[in-house]
């Protein structure tokens, strides 16, 4: 019948589900905190912070966003001085993207609000059970 899950299925609206909580339990500890940035905002930092000057199209394919909505994300990022474009030396189309230092002011602050904010929302799970869990979403993926 057409309203079964197939297990994937299952898999992807729980992990779904759970993603969505986390991230605005996430957005909630930046508010409180006194840290104006989204999360989609703080995506884009995160990889920024891992490797500094990549492409508008690299930070796309690393967030799952399409070219819009990177370009938006960026623009905003630019608005708030967190980010800079740099045309490529290569290819001056190619937008490059660096973080600024205030973007890297607010590095150690958010990272240790994300592991505050997923350390919540692991009480009361076992690291055996993540580790299934983990397996379980491999397997599925």
């Amino acid at each position: 019948p057409n309203n079964h899950f197939k297990k994937s299925e299952l898999y992807s609206f729980i992990t779904g589900k759970a993603s969505t909580a986390i991230a605005r339990r996430l957005q909630k500890n930046f508010k409180q905190a006194g840290v104006e940035i989204t999360i989609e905002q703080w995506s884009v930092l995160y990889h920024l912070w891992k490797e500094d000057g990549m492409s508008q199209q690299q930070l796309g394919d690393a967030t799952f966003r399409d070219k819009p909505s990177i370009t938006r994300l960026v623009d905003n990022l630019e608005k708030l001085n967190l980010v800079k474009r740099v045309a490529s030396k290569e290819d001056r189309r190619i937008n490059m993207i660096y973080i600024t230092p205030v973007a890297k002011d607010l590095q150690e602050k958010t990272m240790e609000l994300a592991n505050q904010t997923l350390n919540e929302a692991l009480v009361g799970v076992t690291n055996g059970q993540i580790e299934i869990a983990k397996e379980v979403l491999q397997l599925a993926a």
